[in-house]
């Protein structure tokens, strides 16, 4: 299989034998502009899905020879919105994300490997709210290059594991999707 690259159109690289040859090898770091990370959590007895986007992230991943990969993302908590302000205030107090005392959620990915050329499996850990819970999830290799890469992942968050239980009358789902794309340009060569 072959991803989509990020070069002249038709031109596709397979980012499976970039990893294996080394050629993906290096630091690589976040572009913002060309990133999100958002979320998604049914609310009013699952009536309505309210939608928020992080306006703030930041991170960067290293590519080591053998293809797998470590990496950070770091999001700044109180830069949520979901276009009501009030709401967005209640998502960031100790309700929720407790932007006080916890300003950041950091997703560290500590392994990361590719098993085909259109997917990265990641293991690691999500820290929100001053509780870090342990993460394994698929990203799909949206772009690559030898400079440029782009993922996209969605996943499922149970917020109760991070004392999110906010919820009278069980009026808003525990459950909540979080979904990445994340841009990576290399930083340095390997």
């Amino acid at each position: 299989m072959t991803t989509q690259a990020g070069g002249p159109p038709g031109e596709d690289t397979d980012v499976l034998a970039l990893a294996r040859n080394g050629v993906l090898a290096g630091q690589w770091s976040l572009v913002l502009a060309k990133s999100s990370a958002e979320f998604a959590n049914r609310h009013f007895w699952n009536t309505i899905t309210v939608r928020g986007r992080f306006g703030q992230i930041s991170g960067g991943g290293t590519v080591a020879p053998d293809g797998t990969v470590t990496g950070q993302l770091v999001i700044d908590a109180a830069s949520l919105s979901t276009g009501n302000k009030q709401r967005d205030k209640h998502l960031r107090s100790a309700d929720f994300f407790d932007v006080a005392k916890h300003p950041r959620v950091v997703l560290s990915v500590r392994r990361a490997t590719l098993p085909d050329a259109g997917t990265l499996n990641a293991e690691g850990t999500l820290e929100a709210a001053g509780v870090a819970e342990p993460v394994s999830f698929t990203a799909d290799i949206v772009a690559a290059s030898p400079d440029r890469v782009t993922l996209r992942a969605q996943f499922t968050i149970d917020r109760s594991r991070f004392g999110m239980t906010w919820s009278p009358l069980r009026i808003s789902s525990l459950q909540a999707t979080g979904s990445v794309t994340a841009t990576f340009t290399r930083s340095a060569a390997g």
